[in-house]
């Protein structure tokens, strides 16, 4: 605290520093340095062992080296393609998750400034006028009122002998990249879901097809059988059964539309867009399936963001135990002051009114009533809970990658079924009419075949759709390099990972 001028105990001229003081101070600074280098409180991370399968269960039989490219472009839609760097340019959740990076970055900054020397300024004035009684009536000459200006510099350092700033400093450091992870997770789920979508979205519009085409035949037949019947060649109950197929034909139409409008319209918030039409490339049936990505379970641990980000949050957990566990210990700091106090402003430079000082404090606990205890049981139980969270999200990876393998192989297959399903009813329904036409069948034949192929049709087209997501479902519960690919699509640099201990910035 600074005095005022006539305060003679503070004024340089009058109380110098010993010389034996500055070479005793730079010897006390250079231990406190070794110091504060050498201790930490926080157990030493080991990357946890999991019990990981030597291979995924459900191993395709062809695989290639595709988990660090481009996958969407496998596809072979450029439609597609603009879609999905329109979303990473655009959606707002990617945004989002980019600006939460930023934020924890500037706590990584605002944590690790209290490991350094904080460096400060002020001035002030200050007229004062003392009652005209006491002190200042018994003083001939005593000046009333009285001027006061101060200008001065201040430095004050908390020594982190114990490394709770340090452990703090790499808990916010693991935060921050946990954010990362977590904005990467972001850009892995908006591609595979702007693809799913889009793919379904060609699903449903071949489904809409097939359906206006069934709905155009049966109109046809409609029109044929009421020629007959007012002609005396069919009955009116082939006419009704004919009439009942088509209007069956005609009820599925508005719900696909109904489904297409919905799709449109979140495949439009996922591009960032107001709701409106998506455009279209090519047909479901042209589009090819990408290759499954080759890799073992261990490198899910280094693919997977949400992997990355459980481990950084086990990191930032295990510091924390280590910052706790430095509040049984005392706080040590050290202030300082150097300026000038002067009654006139025009005089407060003069080597006269040079004012300084320097201090260290001490503070530690001696009882708290489990104060310190309980924080560090909190830390402990959260470290455990990182731990077990860790482990889970592991687990889950491979859960996630053996149903996306499976669900690609049996999908496939029911595809495969399912074309010779759709191949085999429509034969028969082009005999059942033949035979109904030639007399050797009643016309229920034809409805009970027709009625049989049209979902079967509708069928065809979502699997089709269904084993083109599957294909993209693997790329997401694979991870990889490609969402560092995607990310270029985003327009964003990727944030400076800051080292715990390193320098931060002057301002």
């Amino acid at each position: 605290m600074l005095r005022s001028r006539d305060c003679r105990p503070c004024r340089r001229t009058a109380w110098p520093m010993p010389a034996f003081r500055l070479p005793l101070l730079r010897a006390v600074l250079a231990c406190v340095l070794v110091m504060s280098g050498c201790t930490s409180l926080a157990p030493e991370y080991q990357q946890p062992e999991v019990d990981m399968p030597t291979a995924f269960r459900f191993e395709p039989a062809v695989v290639a080296a595709t988990a660090d490219t481009a996958w969407w472009q496998q596809f072979g839609d450029p439609v597609l393609d603009e879609l999905i760097a329109a979303a990473l340019a655009n959606n707002y959740s990617v945004q989002i998750a980019a600006a939460n990076v930023e934020q924890a970055l500037g706590i990584v900054t605002q944590t690790r400034s209290a490991l350094y020397p904080q460096l400060g300024y002020g001035a002030s004035g200050e007229e004062l006028r003392a009652p005209d009684t006491g002190l200042s009536a018994a003083i001939p000459d005593f000046p009333n009122p009285q001027d006061t200006y101060q200008a001065f510099l201040s430095a004050s350092w908390e020594l982190d002998f114990w490394g709770r700033i340090r452990n703090l400093s790499r808990a916010a450091q693991a935060n921050m990249l946990s954010t990362e992870e977590a904005r990467r997770g972001v850009i892995l789920t908006l591609v595979s879901s702007v693809a799913s979508s889009y793919i379904t979205l060609r699903g449903l519009d071949e489904q809409l097809a097939v359906s206006k085409h069934t709905l155009d035949t049966y109109g046809e037949f409609v029109r044929l059988y009421e020629m007959q019947y007012k002609y005396g060649q069919s009955s009116l109950m082939t006419v009704v059964q004919a009439q009942s197929q088509y209007e069956t034909a005609a009820t599925q139409i508005p719900q696909i539309e109904s489904q297409i409008a919905q799709l449109e319209n979140a495949l439009s918030v996922l591009l960032g867009r107001n709701p409106g039409v998506i455009p279209r490339g090519k047909p479901i049936s042209e589009l090819v399936s990408p290759v499954a990505p080759s890799g073992l379970p261990s490198s899910l641990l280094e693919r997977r963001p949400d992997l990355l980000q459980a481990e950084q949050a086990l990191i930032a957990s295990n510091a924390q135990i280590g910052a706790a566990k430095a509040l049984y210990f005392p706080s040590i700091s050290l202030t300082g002051a150097f300026g000038s106090t002067s009654s006139s402003l025009s005089d407060l430079f003069q080597g006269s009114t040079r004012t300084w000082n320097y201090a260290g404090q001490v503070v530690g606990p001696i009882f708290t009533f489990g104060a310190v205890s309980g924080q560090v049981a909190q830390a402990e139980a959260a470290q455990r809970a990182a731990l077990a969270n860790y482990k889970l999200a592991v687990q889950t990876a491979f859960a996630d990658v053996d149903n996306a393998l499976v669900a690609q192989q049996k999908i496939a297959q029911q595809l495969v079924a399912q074309k010779r399903l759709v191949a085999a009813l429509s034969e028969y329904e082009r005999l059942a009419r033949l035979q109904y036409d030639g007399g050797y069948v009643p016309y229920s034949t034809v409805l009970q075949a027709q009625q049989t192929l049209f979902p079967a049709e509708l069928t065809l087209a979502a699997l089709r759709a269904s084993v083109l997501t599957a294909s993209a479902d693997i790329y997401k519960a694979m991870g990889g390099g490609w969402v560092d690919e995607a990310d270029k699509l985003t327009g964003r640099a990727a944030p400076p990972v800051a080292e715990a201990d390193g320098p931060p910035p002057l301002f």
